[in-house]
C-alpha cells in the first residue's frame, strides 16, 4: 500500500483527550503564556461523552487551577453531608464508625459532581483562553520525529472499510505536531501504551493493576434522596471471589450514582462483574433505595489500581504521561481526578519553562521529578500498601492493616508496612477453569437488575458498523483453541457491554466480536488471559455518549 499523504500543522502543545488532566493542561499553558498556540483532541462525540467516573471530587486541582470556581459557575454544588462505610452480608450490613477510618477517607470538604459536565465547563473556560478544541478527532497513530522523540499524532481519519483499506469517502487525517505532546488518554490509552513500551517506562516499576468500574444513574423517589450522601460498601455479593466494593452517591435532581467496582486480579474465570453489579442491587438496603425509580444510564470503564508502586516514568522524549495514562488514582479513596488535574498543572508549568528556555522535543524531567516529589506523591504514597494486601489478603484483613498503615502514614508519614508490591499482571492473576467453581446468577428481574444488552442502549454507544473492528486479535483462533478450553473463554463475562460471544455455527464453534457494543472500558485488553486482544481507537466520534456521567 502506497504511503498515506497527511497535511500537518504545528502547535506548541498537542494535547491528547479532554478529560480533566489534558483539559487543565491545555489552561495552565495558556494562563502562563498566553501566546502559546495549545490544541486538546477528544475522541468523543462532545467534550464529556466519553468521560465516566463516580464522582466524589476533591477539589484540591480544582482550587490550584481555579480558586474563584464558585463564581465562574462551576458544576460544581453539591457538598458531602455525610460519609457511610457499610461491610455487607447477604441479608444485612455493618457500618464501620467513622471515627474508625483513617482522617485521609473522610470526605468531608469534597463534592458529588458529574465529571463529564465539569469536563465540558473546564472545556468552555479553556476555549475562552483560545485552546483549540477538536472533540470527534481520534489520535489513531503516533508520528515519530526523525530523533526518535515523540513528535505528534495522527488525528481525523475517517472512511477506512472493514478490511482496513480506504473506502471511496476516505480522509487520511491530518499530523498535528507539537514541541510537547501530553497523552492524557485516561487508563490504558493506545497511544500510551506503545510510548511506554518504546521507552520503556515501566521498567523498574511494579505492574499496572485494575479494576473494572460500572456505573448507573438513577432517578428515585424524592423520599428516599439524601443530597450529599456518600456511601462505600465491601463484602457481599463479591465475598471471597475478588475484591472491589460499590458507592452510592445522592447527587442533585433526585438523582443517585449507583456504581460497583471489580478489581480484574481475580482468579475465577467463571466471575462475571457485570452480574455481580445487577446482584448487588438486590440487597435489601439498596432494592429499598431504588424502589420506585428509574435507571437512566450505564456505562463502565477501567480503573487503574497500582498506585504509586505502579506509576511508569512519566517523562520521555517529545512528552509527557497525563492522568490516568500514567495510573494516579487514591485507590482507598475512589479518587483520581484531582490528581489527573494537578498532573496536567505540573505538565504545563514545565512545559512553558522548556519553550521559555527555547527548548523543544526534549524530555520535561521536571514534570517526572513533580509528580514524584509534589502533592500527587503524598497523596499515593501513604496509601501504596492499600491494593497490595487486598491482592494477598482479602478485603477484611486487608482492610485492618490497610487501615493500619495508613492511619500511622497520616500521623506519622511512615508506612510501617514498608513498601508492598505488585508481582504479575491481572491477566496473569486468571485461573484455569477447571480449578474453580462455576457461579450461578439469577437473571435480571427487568426492574433493579438488567441484562447488558438492554443497559448498554442506555450509554448511548454508536460505532459505525463499516469501519475495521478497533478490537485487534493478534490470533482470531486463539479464543476457540486455547481460551475456551483452558479459561472458558472469560471475555463473555468481563466486558461490561456484552462485545464478546461464543456461538455454534453448524456445529462449530465461533468467537465472535460485536465491537458496535464497545463502551471503552479496554477491560479486554487488560484481562485477556492470554493477552490476545488489543484495544485502539475507533473512527471519531464513535462509542458511549455518556449524557453527565
Amino acid at each position: 500500500m502506497a504511503e498515506i499523504e497527511r497535511e500537518s500543522m504545528e502547535y506548541d502543545v498537542v494535547i491528547v483527550g479532554a478529560g480533566p488532566a489534558g483539559l487543565s493542561a491545555a489552561i495552565r499553558l495558556k494562563e502562563l503564556e498566553s501566546d502559546l498556540s495549545v490544541v486538546v483532541l477528544e475522541k468523543g462525540s462532545e467534550v464529556g461523552a466519553h468521560i465516566l467516573s463516580g464522582a466524589v471530587l476533591d477539589p484540591t486541582g480544582l482550587n490550584a487551577l481555579f480558586p474563584d470556581w464558585k463564581e465562574r459557575g462551576a458544576p460544581v454544588s453539591v457538598p458531602v453531608r455525610e460519609d457511610n462505610f457499610l461491610f455487607l452480608g447477604e441479608k444485612g450490613q455493618i457500618r464501620f464508625p467513622n471515627w474508625l477510618m483513617p482522617p485521609l477517607m473522610s470526605n468531608h470538604g469534597n463534592y458529588i459532581v458529574s465529571m463529564g459536565n465539569v469536563c465540558r465547563w473546564l472545556a468552555e473556560q479553556a476555549e475562552g483562553l483560545g485552546v483549540e478544541i477538536f472533540p470527534g478527532m481520534s489520535c489513531s497513530e503516533v508520528v515519530w520525529g526523525e530523533d526518535g522523540r515523540l513528535a505528534g499524532v495522527v488525528a481525523g481519519e475517517f472512511g477506512r472499510q472493514a478490511d482496513g483499506t480506504p473506502g471511496p469517502n476516505y480522509e487520511p487525517g491530518m499530523e498535528l505536531r507539537g514541541k510537547y505532546v501530553f497523552l492524557a488518554e485516561g487508563v490504558r490509552g493506545s497511544l500510551s501504551k506503545q510510548v511506554i513500551v518504546k521507552f520503556g517506562l515501566s521498567e523498574g516499576r511494579d505492574p499496572q493493576k485494575y479494576g473494572i468500574g460500572m456505573k448507573e444513574i438513577w432517578e428515585i423517589d424524592p423520599a428516599k434522596h439524601r443530597e450529599g450522601t456518600v456511601t462505600h460498601t465491601m463484602g457481599w455479593p463479591l465475598d471471597g471471589n475478588a475484591g472491589g466494593g460499590s458507592f452510592i452517591y445522592h447527587a442533585e435532581n433526585n438523582q443517585i450514582f449507583i456504581g460497583f467496582v471489580v478489581h480484574l486480579n481475580y482468579e475465577n474465570p467463571h466471575l462475571y462483574p457485570y452480574m455481580e453489579f445487577q446482584r448487588f442491587k438486590h440487597h435489601p438496603v439498596v432494592a429499598e433505595l431504588l424502589k420506585g425509580g428509574k435507571r437512566v444510564a450505564y456505562g463502565a470503564r477501567a480503573i487503574s489500581e497500582g498506585g504509586y508502586q505502579s506509576i511508569p516514568k512519566a517523562a520521555f522524549p517529545g512528552g509527557v504521561l497525563l492522568g490516568c495514562s500514567a495510573g494516579l488514582v487514591n485507590v482507598p479513596r475512589i479518587k483520581g481526578n484531582h490528581n489527573a488535574m494537578m498532573s496536567g498543572i505540573e505538565a504545563a508549568t514545565a512545559a512553558v519553562a522548556a519553550i521559555r528556555a527555547g527548548r523543544a522535543g526534549d524530555t520535561l524531567e521536571d514534570y517526572d521529578t513533580a509528580l514524584h516529589a509534589g502533592a500527587i506523591a503524598k497523596d499515593l504514597k501513604r496509601v501504596r500498601n492499600v491494593k497490595p494486601l487486598w491482592s494477598h489478603y482479602g478485603n477484611l484483613m486487608a482492610t485492618a492493616l490497610g487501615g493500619f498503615d495508613m492511619w500511622m502514614a497520616n500521623l506519622t508519614g511512615w508506612n510501617p508496612l514498608g513498601t508492598l508490591h505488585h508481582a504479575k499482571t491481572d491477566a496473569a492473576h486468571t485461573g484455569k477453569a477447571k480449578d474453580f467453581p462455576k457461579i450461578d446468577y439469577p437473571k435480571p428481574d427487568g426492574v433493579l437488575s438488567f441484562d447488558r444488552l438492554t443497559n448498554v442502549a442506555f450509554s448511548f454507544t454508536n460505532h459505525e458498523e463499516s469501519q475495521p473492528s478497533h478490537l485487534r486479535l493478534a490470533d482470531p483462533a486463539l479464543p476457540i483453541r486455547v481460551n475456551l478450553p483452558e479459561f472458558a473463554e472469560p471475555a463473555q463475562r468481563y466486558c461490561p457491554a456484552g462485545v464478546y460471544e461464543v456461538v455454534e455455527k453448524d456445529g462449530t464453534k465461533e468467537f465472535v466480536v460485536n465491537f458496535q457494543n464497545c463502551v471503552h472500558c479496554k477491560t479486554c485488553d487488560i484481562k485477556d488471559p492470554s493477552q490476545n486482544i488489543t484495544w485502539v481507537t475507533p473512527q471519531g466520534g464513535d462509542g458511549p455518549n455518556y449524557p453527565n456521567m
